[in-house]
């Protein structure tokens, strides 16, 4: 099994910022890339960022200029710096890993963790 834990959502005020952490432990020989997503109510759960084992990032174009994605290999955890908050950046963020488990299979599993919320007040 794997496990993904989130932390640091919170409430901050327009134009604050945040440093939300997902560590993944478990059964894990490899994570391949991890991500956030984020969902809002009353909407489809949408990427935020992704960063792949060897540090290629993407960004969703709300977040370009303003989220920093990053991680610790070491330590299975990732990292989604935001700045500039704004109030549509209220949502649940959840955190995804897509992973290896074993050693003799190469398949990849994604898994996910049970969200942070953030709120944004104006």
């Amino acid at each position: 099994q794997v496990q993904l834990a989130e932390s640091g959502g919170g409430l901050v005020q327009a134009g604050g910022s945040l440093r939300l952490s997902c560590v993944a432990s478990g059964s894990i020989i490899h994570i391949n890339a991890m991500g956030w997503y984020r969902q809002a109510p009353g909407k489809q759960r949408e990427l935020v960022a992704e960063i792949t084992d060897v540090g290629n990032t993407n960004y969703a174009d709300s977040a370009k200029g303003r989220f920093t994605i990053s991680k610790d290999n070491a330590k299975n955890t990732a990292y989604l710096q935001m700045s500039s908050l704004r109030p549509e950046d209220t949502a649940v963020y959840y955190c995804n890993a897509d992973v290896r488990q074993s050693v003799v299979r190469v398949t990849i599993t994604r898994h996910w963790g049970q969200g942070t919320q953030v709120t944004v007040s104006s």
